[in-house]
């Protein structure tokens, strides 16, 4: 690879158009895409029997795109006099929710099956990002790890914008390498639309445009060029690909905002309560406070799982009172209108409570969110079925748990190899959705899929890593 230097294109070029397509359409190639769509199916068959009792984030979005689908309105009350205008989701995914409806009818293999084959298209669009900055062997070993890296099929078998949205977003990074390579304002203008409507499919990467454009002139100032009017249209095209759901929100909710309800309100107050108590303790906390309206039936049934666990009931008492206060306030409400106004309402609450929970022990706050907050958003995948990870023993999860990790410092150390092979500014593209992943999601309540749109990328650097290990090893060994 060639060291940085200026007036040289941020990504080397491509080989010959024909060369390019002969090997884009190799047996190897081709052989990677079926088996990631093969693995998709796989979880397809292994998650089918969860669909109607886990995952309750799956009716809101089967909602909205079947309605989206039978009448072309955005909402989730179709029979509804008014119009009631949703307040949760973006339609990024609801939007491909509808079309496999209209395509292949309302069930859920009509979405299952052609996300597993989306798990095709990942790992076909990490080979086509990977043999731009490495070699032709090492691109085929990336798309074949996207291919098998299990959690991105296991959420293909749910109706959830997971796989949806990691699509958009490795779309978006690899038209991002190709617009910086080839300089044109149109790849530019591609690139950011698509960008773009990854945030109509999760709202948390709706500064990514702005982030990579700022990468993006930090690095063209380093190199001496001069393409500011390209990212400008970069971000240009974000913004107006947007602009028609930040039209929707003003009109109805007199807001210019990505998510009315969904916003980082009840993110916030989640986070300040993440790791205070152990998951399973919070999980049970929040079953009990759901199940148990009575507010001195609730205190008896905290106090008991507090003499139980040996734990303070304090800290227990003031989370399921937040919890069932701040609920109050969105499930009161009966119309439904009235209930949607409720719920932002609700999720401004959420904030205001959750920075008050943050101010009370601040430095216990950071500590957290950089230890266990980070750990699950990037290490905490776990592939298993919903019903049956609370019975799965502790050293298998602690594995998977440990595999993952050991994934993302591969690919903390495959950022390390493109720098030292003169790649400083390749790394620093695929680092800037890493990044910036990890700081949106610092004071938010984070889950391991939050990152997985990013996985990718992550798969691709730790490959790059153990390429980097193997060749040197070889040449020790000669």
């Amino acid at each position: 690879m060639n060291h940085v230097r200026s007036g040289v294109p941020l990504i080397e070029a491509q080989p010959a158009v024909e060369s390019s397509r002969r090997s884009a359409m190799s047996p190897m190639v081709i052989g990677m895409c079926a088996l990631a769509f093969l693995h998709g199916l796989l979880f397809v068959w292994y998650q089918h029997s969860d669909w109607l009792t886990s995952w309750s984030d799956q009716r809101g979005y089967q909602s909205l795109g079947q309605v989206l689908a039978s009448t072309g309105r955005f909402t989730r009350y179709s029979d509804s006099p008014a119009f009631v205008p949703e307040v949760l989701r973006t339609p990024g995914y609801p939007m491909f929710v509808a079309a496999m409806y209209r395509l292949f009818g309302v069930h859920q293999l009509a979405v299952v099956i052609p996300q597993a084959a989306l798990c095709g298209v990942i790992a076909f669009m990490v080979y086509l990002m990977a043999r731009r900055i490495v070699s032709e062997p090492v691109a085929l070993a990336s798309g074949f790890a996207v291919g098998l890296y299990a959690p991105i099929p296991y959420f293909a078998a749910l109706v959830m914008t997971e796989v949806w949205t990691t699509v958009m977003l490795t779309a978006a990074m690899a038209l991002t390498f190709r617009a910086v390579r080839t300089r044109r304002v149109r790849d530019y203008v591609f690139a950011g639309a698509v960008c773009g409507f990854t945030a109509l499919c999760r709202p948390v990467f709706v500064l990514l445009p702005l982030a990579l454009a700022g990468v993006g002139l930090l690095l063209a100032f380093w190199q001496h060029q001069q393409p500011w009017r390209h990212w400008a249209a970069f971000v240009v095209a974000a913004v107006i690909v947007c602009s028609p759901w930040f039209a929707y929100n003003y009109k109805y909710f007199h807001r210019i905002t990505i998510s009315p309800a969904g916003g980082i309100g009840r993110a916030t107050w989640e986070g300040s309560w993440q790791a205070v108590c152990p998951g399973l303790t919070q999980a049970t906390l929040t079953d009990i406070a759901d199940k148990s309206p009575d507010r001195a039936t609730l205190d008896r049934r905290v106090a008991s799982l507090a003499a139980q666990q040996g734990r303070p009931a304090e800290p227990m008492f003031e989370y399921v009172h937040q919890w069932q206060d701040i609920r109050q306030i969105w499930t009161t409400p009966t119309e439904s209108q009235e209930r949607a106004s409720a719920r932002i309402d609700a999720d401004d609450e959420y904030g205001r409570i959750g920075v008050e929970n943050i101010r009370a022990n601040p430095v216990a706050w950071v500590i957290r969110r950089l230890t266990r907050g980070q750990f699950v958003l990037w290490a905490a995948d776990l592939p298993i079925r919903y019903r049956d990870i609370n019975a799965t023993p502790r050293p298998v999860i602690y594995t998977i748990w440990f595999v993952d990790a050991a994934i993302d410092l591969l690919a903390a150390l495959g950022l390390v190899v493109l720098v030292r092979r003169g790649r400083a500014d390749i790394a620093l593209l695929l680092a800037t959705p890493l990044l910036y992943v990890a700081a949106v999601h610092f004071p938010l309540l984070t889950e391991a899929r939050q990152s997985l749109p990013t996985k990718p990328i992550v798969v691709m650097l730790a490959v790059v890593a153990v390429s980097a290990w193997r060749d040197m090893a070889w040449r020790q060994t000669r």
